[in-house]
């Protein structure tokens, strides 16, 4: 990268703007710049002068995003947590309306969703914001398919990610597509990171959810799946542990879950075996065993079915600690 042009990344500040999504992925460019990038970061507020993040911090602009003389490769909109004072400011959307439109790649972070979507540039497409900011994006502007689960989501030259450090996720998979994964994960262990998370994974832990379960019932058969995957936990099984019917079990696991019984089971496995993969080098058939998958082969097709991704190369993005 180093013998073409800077690739030109330019962060859009304002005030009340959330401190580490504009810091977290400038960082990521930052690293990936000491490991043979060649990223230009400059930052601009509305009017140049600086502006005062969350938690008090004064970030002191570059430049005015009117005076923006140089072709963005990477326009970068982050948020703040009182999203309608962004997307009221109408200089503000205005300017980056303007930018976006000429630059290769938009990315927007968490509640920067928000001031993107004001442009009107992500109606019909797919698009992800925090996980309580979800159905606010998707009242506001229900011409877009706003994606409450995913880490990252990306919809053509457009991008948008999950709360806070969703966004180091966020420009490590942009940093991946530029540089290639050996570079990205040379990033990620100089921040002392994962690599990059896949942008499919969810935002929650299934397993932490299952304890805000309201019903008794319920709650002990949830409780059962998370302590011990490896167990039978049919349908069957699980509600003659209850003492209730089969259908009673699954109007429980849908009133209380949104999941069918099955699909709740083999998330967490599916969970417990992410965990195994991230942690140690046991074989997959070990993993497979250990997570309640009881096959390789069942173990590969949840992987690639639910991320999109094999076990393998899963294991690969999240070991960076044995990367060159």
């Amino acid at each position: 990268m180093n013998t073409r042009r800077p690739h030109q990344i330019l962060m859009v500040v304002f005030d009340g703007v959330q401190l580490l999504d504009v810091t977290g992925p400038l960082e990521v460019y930052a690293a990936a710049n000491v490991h043979g990038g060649n990223y230009r970061i400059s930052t601009a507020s509305l009017d140049g002068k600086p502006v005062t993040a969350t938690a008090g911090v004064r970030l002191v602009p570059d430049l005015a995003l009117s005076d923006v003389d140089f072709a963005v490769d990477t326009l970068m909109v982050p948020g703040r947590p009182d999203w309608w004072a962004a997307v009221s400011d109408t200089p503000l959307i205005e300017r980056v309306a303007r930018l976006a439109t000429g630059a290769d790649t938009v990315a927007a972070i968490c509640a920067g969703a928000f001031p993107l979507a004001a442009t009107g540039l992500l109606d019909g497409r797919k698009a992800a914001t925090h996980w309580r900011l979800a159905a606010d994006l998707a009242a506001r502007y229900p011409r877009i398919d706003v994606d409450s689960d995913a880490i990252f989501v990306r919809d053509g030259r457009y991008i948008t990610s999950a709360g806070i450090t969703a966004g180091i996720d966020l420009a490590l998979s942009l940093v991946e597509a530029d540089l290639g994964a050996d570079i990205a994960r040379a990033a990620a262990k100089y921040l002392v990171v994962f690599m990059a998370r896949p942008g499919g994974q969810s935002q929650f832990s299934v397993r932490q959810n299952a304890k805000y379960g309201t019903d008794s019932v319920l709650r002990q058969v949830l409780d059962a799946v998370t302590a011990d995957p490896r167990a039978d936990h049919t349908l069957t099984a699980m509600a003659r542990r209850a003492g209730v019917s089969e259908r009673h079990l699954t109007r429980l696991f849908r009133a209380e879950t949104g999941m069918t019984a099955a699909q709740f089971v083999e998330r967490v496995r599916l969970e417990a075996a992410q965990a195994l993969l991230e942690s140690g080098s046991d074989p997959l058939d070990h993993v497979a065993r250990a997570s309640g998958f009881g096959s390789v082969e069942t173990l590969r097709r949840a992987f690639q079915r639910i991320l999109g991704i094999t076990p393998g190369a899963y294991r690969d993005r999240f070991r960076t600690t044995h990367q060159a």
